[in-house]
């Protein structure tokens, strides 16, 4: 599934965290990460990638457990 404007990215954490299974992020080349990894997180949600005044626009997420699904979408519909 595609998210867009992920602006609180340490609530944006936190959710991935709270994930049963894993949620991986898809690269525009096609590569995975799981972001349920924390070395992960820390690349891909750092001030580098997205802040408040720079949220990331666009990423694209798989998450295998289909309750991550219905978690990740409640977030985005309430953020």
């Amino acid at each position: 599934m595609k998210l867009y404007n992920i602006k609180d990215l340490k609530n944006f954490s936190h959710v991935i965290d709270a994930c049963e299974g894993n949620v991986m992020m898809v690269s525009p080349s096609g590569d995975q990460l799981n972001l349920k990894s924390k070395l992960t997180q820390l690349l891909v949600l750092s001030e580098t990638f997205g802040t408040e005044e720079t949220p990331i626009s666009e990423m694209e997420v798989v998450a295998e457990n289909p309750m991550d699904v219905v978690r990740i979408m409640d977030y985005m519909i309430s953020a």
